[in-house]
Parts: structure tokens; sequence; C-alpha cells
């Protein structure tokens, strides 16, 4: 039995299951760059001159970097594997194959779109958040992480939102018989 590349919407369930597999292998990326940035970011066993909040604005820009690193480093992974008609392990696994809206291979510039469009959610949900937090209600902006994903139950094609934004379909692997 060959796969071939199939043109079935793949459902929501399919989906969401590649997508929290994708979390799990990410988590593992991350921690092994966070692995390997440790030094950078943890202070060292003494303070040069004695003077702590120098190096603690030193330490904090290290951590930002850090952080920055780690965001691109994701988003290497995801684009990389997102364009070309390449997979990542999870779609592999699902049998998903990432298309854009005409059925080509995605391009580079729509996966890393659609790694962008991955962090609406929680971009807003960190406003969201900043914004309530003084009234007491910032467990509130929690609801917005799982907007990217809610999006496909009032979208007509139950697309998620970063598919929508990015111009993009998750497509299952048909399998031929033979």
């Amino acid at each position: 039995m060959t796969g071939a590349q199939g043109t079935e919407p793949a459902g929501l369930a399919r989906r969401l299951s590649a997508t929290v597999y994708e979390a799990l292998v990410l988590t593992a990326l991350l921690l092994a760059v966070g692995f390997l940035l440790l030094p950078l970011v943890t202070p060292g066993p003494d303070v040069p001159g004695g003077n702590l909040q120098s190096h603690y604005l030193m330490s904090s820009r290290s951590r930002a970097w850090s952080g920055v690193a780690l965001f691109a480093v994701c988003g290497a992974y995801c684009a990389g594997l997102w364009s070309g008609g390449r997979r990542t392990l999870p779609m592999k696994t699902w049998r998903l194959w990432l298309r854009a809206s005409d059925g080509r291979n995605v391009a580079a510039s729509a996966a890393i779109a659609r790694y962008l469009a991955c962090w609406v959610g929680p971009a807003l949900a960190l406003g969201a958040y900043a914004a309530l937090y003084p009234f007491g209600h910032g467990r509130w902006a929690l609801a917005l992480l799982a907007l990217n994903y809610a999006w496909a139950l009032v979208d007509r094609d139950r697309q998620f939102l970063q598919d929508r934004i990015a111009g993009t379909r998750l497509l299952v692997e048909t399998r031929e018989r033979g």
C-alpha cells in the first residue's frame, strides 16, 4: 500500500489531535534549545563590581533575547516543515498534508504567515490579561488562548484561524489500494 496526497479535508478531531502531538514535539525542541541557552540567562557566581542592578538588567536582556531565539527556532521548525511539501512527524503520524488553498505545496512565505497567525490567540490573551488584571478579571483572558482553534466552529469551511489567514488547508492522506 502506498500513500498519496489527498484532497479530502481533515476532520476537526484529527487536526486537534495532531496539534496536541505537535505541541509535545515543540516542547521537547524548546527544552533542548533552552538548555543550550541556559548559560546566557543564568547569573554567574559573583556580580562584577558588586552592582546587582546592572547585572539584573544584563540578565533580563539575555532572557529577552533567549525568548526571541526560542520563538525563531519554533518558527524555523514550523516554516521549514510546513513548506515545500514537507511534513512534521505529527503530520505524518496523523496522515495530514498541509496544502495551499489551490492544492499546491505551501510556499515558505505562507508557512511563515501561518506560524505567525498561530500566535493571534496567545497574543490577544496576553493583551487581554494585561488589560483585565488591574480589575481582578485577568483569568478571563485565558479563553482567548483557544481562539485559533475555536474559529473552526464558526468558519464556513471549518478551518482553523491560522489556515484561514495563511490560505492553507490540512488534508488527509488517501491510501491507494493495490
